[in-house]
């Protein structure tokens, strides 16, 4: 049986065995995070093979021991940039979707739109749709999409044939066209320099999409 001593020792051994780990949780956490910031950045700015482990964490302030104790290596450090930027992408379509209010068309239409305007920029196209399939192969880089923005396009047109805006018809085959669409538009957004590029590749995929009202 404890004496009240004990006790005592016992709650300040448990309280504080549990602050180690906590603070612990903390600092793995902020290092993964500036990995993850850090290998985004280089990876954006010169692609995957261009950038090297050591480069990574001495931007990153830490040691490669630290990044090994977090990711089995490069490879899988890139696959957790892939899914920062796809959560990301995912985010911009879901806040541009939810400000229409709860017309189904408008929240359709806007977040195809913000999938484009935020899939323009050149970091997010040349992680998301350049290095994502010939680093992970093509597979899991479509798992990797599927899971955020495709999704969300898919959940959008199973809500337009419900509410029948769209005639009855198998939803995936038509995410997986229009999904496909979109990504080879933002490819080419995010490299051309033509003038109003992004309002005329929205129009035309707007077009696409109308005509199947």
């Amino acid at each position: 049986m404890l004496t009240y001593h004990r006790y005592v020792k016992w709650w300040e051994h448990v309280v504080g065995g549990s602050a180690v780990a906590g603070v612990r949780v903390e600092q793995r956490e902020r290092t993964r995070r500036a990995l993850v910031e850090q290998a985004r950045a280089l990876f954006a700015t010169r692609g995957y093979g261009d950038v090297g482990l050591a480069e990574i964490v001495a931007a990153a302030g830490v040691t490669k021991g630290a990044l090994y104790h977090q990711f089995d290596g490069k490879t899988d450090l890139f696959r957790a940039v892939l899914a920062d930027v796809a959560d990301g992408v995912a985010a911009a379509v879901v806040a541009a979707a939810r400000e229409q209010g709860d017309d189904p068309w408008a929240q359709f239409t806007a977040g195809s739109r913000a999938f484009l305007v935020a899939s323009t920029d050149p970091a997010v196209a040349r992680i998301a749709l350049v290095d994502g399939p010939a680093v992970l192969g093509w597979s899991e880089w479509r798992a990797v999409d599927e899971a955020t923005s495709g999704r969300h396009l898919v959940e959008a047109l199973e809500t337009l044939v419900a509410r029948g805006v769209l005639a009855p018809r198998p939803v995936e085959p038509l995410a997986h066209l229009l999904g496909g669409a979109m990504n080879e538009a933002a490819l080419w957004l995010a490299v051309t320099d033509e003038p109003d590029a992004l309002d005329r590749v929205w129009a035309e995929l707007l077009a696409m999409m109308e005509a199947l009202r």
